[in-house]
């Protein structure tokens, strides 16, 4: 099935109705706060759709907003309002990261770079061609729009909101490589237009870390770390000052993909962690969409630009690609290396004192803001999806069930919880919050730390957690959650209109402080996968549930990280015994 052949035929984003989104939200909250405030947030739901009110009015205006969208009501908006717009740095706040799978038979890093190299140029084919499969869901097609942004494909600063730039990935086939914050370029095709063998890529590397040297040059990299309205300035400025820069920032710009070559070698989980996710901020460029990162011990992974992409289309290929080295699947080519194979070009720049001083502050501002971080790495060995699937529950309601008891056993309360799901099921499609937190979660926490409550009970109960959990999940997924809705309606509000007290409620803005901001991927091919905190007293847990594992990263401004870690381990090893003593009731026989 050819990757955008259903793509005409995929339903619109729907707008769901009041009457179903309201009382959702009602539900949402109701365990988040005292019964004084949700009294007042039911009285706020309430005024918002009495008989000629605004809410009604929003309602109207986004339906209509919805029937003139030629893709989909929410996607400009979320682009915009999510990513575009957003004037942070994209480290730690946006761009997210994988550890790869090691590869035991290429620990030599230029090997290891040839082989990952090879692998993305033959998943970009597939792209290229359109004969990858659409990504699926239960055998219906899902939105393949988001491929037209993995490759060529860079984030550009500009004031108010930044903008992508694409290249032709027929006509641009050339690979950008940072070694010692220096960049070069190499061509991954020959002339006649035959794919260079992986030997001549590792030739290729090789030459680049030959001619790289030993020394560092100013890290013009370190700009893509800053504020997107410092960056824009700076980069008119680059481009000002010579056309030697223009020249190097285009091929960056154009390039398909990054290749990071590090000189650092990372050994535990939470080095290669920080390292993938970002690393000394010098040896990259955090606006192209895709960088691999390759260190000195031939261990890898990838750092993802999320303004186009979620990590779905991005997670596929690395999945696919690493799965593709280990199963020695790929079409490495000829060992031989063409005698007349161009050298890499370097990129030079030509930096003014000005700008010289602009990433010496960059620099200063990047590794601030590391230095306040701290990641920690549950690697938790016990069991895994194959176990969970046995307790008759989801695995990913019970990682996230996992989430909320580890954190209430650390802080004794349950707080707003994001979850992304994704609603790729219509065209356009990309995002909605999965509320974590319900009535059913928050009682199942409280029973399992008292002591109490039978253990039989404590498994039923979490297996309701986990019901409530899926279901929400499953609105979400057909895009009847309640967070985009209620941004589009927000959306839709003119300037001089007053806020309704739906959206001036403390509730509602609590709500949406997300303490705890999750998502899971699922791949044995991964040691790790992350990304940070989206609020200052808050985590950022990526999560993996293995077939026999389950792994999350936990990234915060040094919320006691390993106290949060070692709660992870009690609660899973806790739930286990409370799922086994409730065992699901046999499925009836048809």
């Amino acid at each position: 099935m050819p990757l955008y052949k259903h793509q005409s035929a995929l339903p619109a984003l729907p707008v769901p109705t009041l009457e179903e989104t309201l009382p959702t939200y009602l539900r949402s909250v109701r365990p988040l706060v005292d019964d004084a405030a949700f009294a007042k947030t039911k009285k706020a739901v309430e005024d918002f759709v009495k008989p000629g009110s605004l809410g009604l009015e929003l309602q109207k205006r986004l339906v209509a907003h919805k029937e003139a969208s030629k893709t989909s009501w929410l996607i400009d908006w979320w682009n915009d309002y999510a990513y575009m717009a957003y004037r942070d740095p994209v480290v730690i706040n946006v761009n997210y990261f994988f550890v790869f799978k090691d590869d035991k038979r290429r620990r030599l890093p230029a090997a290891r770079a040839a082989s990952i190299i090879t692998g993305a140029l033959e998943f970009k084919n597939l792209v290229v061609s359109e004969e990858l499969t659409p990504d699926m869901a239960r055998n219906s097609a899902l939105c393949s729009h988001q491929y037209r942004f993995m490759f060529n494909s860079t984030r550009i600063p500009k004031i108010p909101s930044d903008v992508t730039r694409g290249a032709d990935s027929k006509t641009n086939t050339h690979i950008v490589v940072l070694r010692h914050n220096q960049f070069f370029t190499f061509d991954s095709v020959h002339p006649d237009g035959r794919q260079l063998s992986a030997a001549e890529i590792e030739a290729q590397i090789q030459r680049i870390y030959e001619t790289a040297g030993n020394s560092k040059e100013t890290p013009v990299g370190l700009l893509t770390t800053e504020n997107r309205d410092v960056w824009t300035k700076a980069r008119e400025d680059l481009l000002a000052a010579s056309p030697v820069n223009q020249k190097s920032l285009d091929a960056i710009e154009t390039a398909l993909f990054a290749v990071c070559l590090d000189d650092f070698s990372p050994v535990t989980r939470e080095e290669a962690s920080r390292a993938c996710w970002h690393g000394d901020g010098r040896n990259r460029f955090f606006d192209k969409s895709l960088q691999f990162i390759i260190f000195e011990n031939g261990k890898a992974g990838f750092n993802g630009e999320h303004s186009m992409m979620d990590a779905t289309p991005t997670s596929r290929m690395c999945d696919w690609i690493v799965e593709s080295i280990t199963k020695d699947t790929l079409n490495y080519g000829p060992a031989t290396v063409a005698p007349a194979l161009p050298a890499p070009t370097k990129l030079n720049f030509n930096l003014t004192p000005a700008l010289e001083s602009t990433i010496a502050e960059a620099g200063k501002k990047f590794d601030a803001v590391i230095d306040a971080h701290d990641v920690r790495v549950v690697a938790f060995e016990a069991y895994g999806k194959k176990a969970i699937k046995k307790f008759g529950v989801s695995p990913d309601a019970y990682a996230q069930m996992a989430i909320q008891l580890a954190y209430y056993k650390m802080y004794g309360v349950c707080r707003p919880t994001y979850e992304s799901a994704q609603t790729k099921k219509y065209a356009y499609g990309r995002t909605e919050t999965c509320r974590s937190v319900s009535v059913e979660s928050v009682e199942w926490v409280k029973a399992m730390e008292d002591t109490s409550v039978p253990l039989k009970v404590k498994g039923e109960l979490g297996r309701k957690a986990c019901q409530s959990q899926s279901s929400y999940m499953a609105k979400c997924i057909d895009a009847r959650g309640v967070d985009r809705h209620l941004l589009g309606l927000r959306l839709v509000l003119k300037p001089d209109e007053p806020k309704p007290s739906l959206f001036t409620d403390p509730t509602f803005s609590y709500s949406c402080h997300w303490n705890l901001s999750t998502s899971q991927i699922p791949s044995e091919n991964y040691e790790g996968y992350g990304w940070g905190e989206v609020v200052p007293d808050g985590y950022g847990i990526a999560y993996m549930v293995k077939e026999n594992s389950l792994q999350f990263n936990l990234a915060s401004l040094k919320l006691n990280n390993h106290h949060f870690q070692a709660y992870f381990h009690e609660a899973l090893h806790e739930m286990k015994l409370a799922f086994e003593a409730a065992p699901p009731p046999p499925k009836a026989k048809l």
